[in-house]
């Protein structure tokens, strides 16, 4: 029984390391009063002695200039990802019929005046029934979801996706998300343009893990709520708690001394995320899925946003599709529940999956899922008189 499960401390994103960075901040409590009073003798004004002596600044130009070298090779490696469309219709290996589809990629510019790299697929013939913008989780990017677009765009949907700041082919450092309300901000300013540019079709928002807490944000304003026909959750990441209540206390402070500090003791690959060997093997081998120890800063933000989520879950009235694996290690599959159970959205459906994992549409049954996700977006758009449906 699902209710009955154990979890272990949770945490967000798909590699699961936010708890060993959680411990080593507590530990780590002295070194940040050490390091305030190191750098408040440094500012302090001192006596010269002596004849003058110069001091080099950090080099923050050159910093700046070895994130853009890393952008600029993350940007060339995600304009060669196989997005998979087929120029004509034809036959799967399966015995199926593949639609043929039209693909881009671009540049989209957030509030920030960041460059976000941005992926579309849409059907080559056909009307569009609706379309639906993938927001990927924490560490991976747009490109992996590839075969769902193409399961999309046989189903006559378009589909948009767009990776974070520090993700993918965007502008930032690898891995680092200095708040991700600028992500929300960018999420609010991706739907206007969609909007503008495909007048009169319906938009669903999909989220994946620590994806998923950021679009469920995003869904809790009116002028965003207003766009959308409904969103679409795969592990939300709704429940994170620090290891102990000082980390809660200490986490904000050593996210401003600190930000981009990585904990070289943070798990790097973290548990199963799908039970498809090859597709783990594939995700922990793409050099644009980011392995490394996480950010100060990026962990503070998940315990953040989720507490946020959690204080204000029954003020939710987006319509809503949540989906969860009961065996995620990951993120919390009680919490999906939860938020079934309190929000006040009065179109809500929720689907457990018995033994399932993380990924979900990484996992050996993702065609399925993703048919399941096309399923609820049909009834959303064909809603009559019914509210609410329990799988």
């Amino acid at each position: 029984m699902a209710a009955e499960m154990e979890v272990d401390q949770l945490t967000s994103g798909a590699s699961n390391r936010i708890i060993p960075i959680l411990r080593a901040l507590r530990a780590s409590l002295a070194f940040v009063y050490g390091l305030l009073f190191a750098l408040l003798v440094f500012l302090l004004p001192r006596r010269r002695s002596g004849g003058p002596r110069r001091l080099s600044p950090p080099s923050r130009s050159r910093l700046r200039r070895l994130d853009e070298e890393d952008t600029e090779r993350r940007r060339a490696l995600a304009e060669a990802v196989e997005m998979g469309c087929e120029d004509e219709d034809g036959d799967d290996d399966d015995g199926g019929v593949v639609r043929a589809c039209r693909r881009s990629t671009c540049l989209f510019y957030g509030v920030r005046r960041n460059a976000l790299f941005c992926r579309s697929w849409f059907p080559a013939t056909g009307e569009v029934r609706g379309i639906l913008v993938i927001i990927h989780g924490l560490n991976e990017h747009s490109g992996r979801y590839a075969h769902f677009a193409r399961q999309l765009t046989s189903c006559n949907y378009g589909v948009y996706a767009m990776d974070w700041i520090g993700h993918g082919g965007s502008d930032g450092l690898h891995g680092y998300v200095p708040s991700l309300d600028y992500v929300v901000a960018d999420i609010a300013a991706f739907l206007e343009k969609i909007k503008s540019d495909n007048p009169g079709i319906p938009c669903f928002l999909f989220g994946h893990s620590t994806g998923g807490a950021v679009v469920l944000k995003a869904a809790s304003y009116p002028h965003i709520e207003d766009m959308l026909e409904g969103i679409i959750l795969t592990s939300p990441a709704l429940r994170v708690k620090p290891a102990h209540p000082i980390v809660g206390a200490v986490a904000p402070l050593f996210s401003l001394v600190a930000p981009r500090f990585q904990f070289k003791g943070a798990n790097k690959r973290g548990i199963p995320v799908t039970r498809d060997p090859v597709a783990l093997l594939a995700k922990y081998n793409d050099p644009l899925v980011y392995t490394g120890p996480i950010r100060v800063r990026t962990g503070h933000e998940i315990l953040r946003i989720s507490s946020y989520l959690m204080r204000n879950i029954k003020s939710t009235t987006v319509p809503f599709f949540v989906l969860h694996g009961t065996a995620d290690r990951v993120t919390d599959p009680l919490a999906s529940q939860d938020l079934y159970n309190e929000a006040a959205s009065k179109f809500k459906d929720i689907k457990l999956y018995e033994g399932f994992l993380h990924d979900l549409l990484f996992e050996p049954e993702r065609d399925e899922i993703g048919q399941d996700i096309i399923d609820w977006m049909e009834r959303k758009l064909g809603a009559g008189s019914e509210k609410v449906r329990v799988w």
